[in-house]
């Protein structure tokens, strides 16, 4: 690899992200304008469906009115302390213990305090006692925030590459390129170092802004948070550069990428907990590079967790991006 043209292509990718102003900005403030509004949306009643944790199988309880409420999913667990960990990540809006008559829901919760209103209804003759959920109580946007810089990254990653490559070939710069020392070797590489870099850049004022305004918990080390978004952004450039390998036009690579993040959004857990859906679903999700980023940023933020703790993470995502990256490199091409 030539050094110098791999900077003149570096540094004329970086120029051409930071002139383009509306780009920018957008990077910048869509994200911390999200999460401002999901603060001021979710402190109020919520959404109207509910999980309801039930210690046992569910069919092994004493068949009380309240389990036949309706538009209440009731979920069989078996670990107590997982499950209360759940009701704390607001991953369940009740936990319930049929045998030993007692529940626990999150008192920031605004759908478990409905729950424990419907409980205590339909259960009026019968001796449910109230029990309190320990550890620091996390708002659901302390929740959602590691899922938006997540998101915001993954549009970030998948764009900026596949869609500007795609944008060379059509424009007939990819050709005029091919005619010059350049090797695809160098051409890739800067094309990921740029965005790599601009990607952090932008997550850490994003950060550092909706962390200023919102005050989210930051329980781990800044520096495990910094390596999963570096593992996770180059998975998601590398997975953008297999669309921009040969597609042509740019209505193709956009309806590509689409097809790529969106299912990726919520499949990942960005808004929602995937507690209760169909398992093949959650195996499904593991697919994903952006459920990895996820469920390791917010092991960090919210649990505090360590590397060691969220090292299947870590493991997951240099394994697909060795595989995006290999792939990518040999469907690639000038024209």
């Amino acid at each position: 690899m030539n050094v110098r043209r791999f900077w003149a292509v570096f540094l004329c990718r970086n120029w051409e992200f930071l002139r383009d102003r509306s780009t920018l900005t957008w990077n910048l403030l869509f994200p911390i304008a999200l999460i401002a509004g999901f603060a001021v949306a979710f402190s109020g009643s919520g959404l109207s469906f509910y999980k309801v944790g039930v210690l046992g199988a569910v069919e092994e309880t004493d068949g009380g009115a309240f389990f036949q409420t309706r538009h209440v999913q009731f979920i069989p667990v078996a670990d107590l302390a997982a499950s209360l960990v759940k009701v704390e990540r607001h991953q369940l809006d009740m936990l319930i213990d049929p045998a030993e008559r007692r529940y626990w829901v999150n008192e920031e919760s605004s759908k478990g305090y409905l729950l424990e209103r419907v409980l205590r209804g339909a259960e009026a003759e019968t001796d449910f006692h109230k029990q309190t959920v320990s550890g620091q109580i996390i708002r659901y946007v302390d929740w959602v925030a590691p899922g938006i810089l997540a998101m915001n990254m993954m549009f970030s990653c998948l764009f900026g590459v596949g869609y500007v490559i795609v944008r060379y070939r059509k424009t007939g710069m990819l050709k005029r390129l091919k005619a010059t020392p350049l090797t695809p070797l160098e051409f890739l590489s800067a094309q990921v170092i740029s965005r790599l870099w601009l990607i952090l850049a932008t997550t850490a004022l994003v950060f550092a802004g909706a962390h200023f305004f919102i005050g989210f918990p930051m329980h781990g080390s800044y520096f495990d948070l910094f390596l999963v978004f570096v593992l996770g952004a180059i998975s998601l450039i590398s997975l953008g550069l297999i669309v921009a390998a040969r597609a042509t036009s740019e209505e193709l690579a956009a309806g590509l990428l689409n097809a790529l993040s969106w299912p990726m959004t919520f499949l990942s857990g960005v808004w929602f907990s995937l507690e209760g859906v169909h398992p093949w679903l959650q195996q499904l999700a593991q697919l994903a590079p952006l459920t990895h980023i996820i469920d390791a940023a917010r092991a960090i933020m919210i649990d505090g967790a360590g590397l060691a703790a969220i090292s299947g993470h870590l493991l997951a995502l240099v394994a697909m991006s060795v595989g995006f990256m290999v792939v990518g490199a040999r469907l690639f091409r000038w024209e």
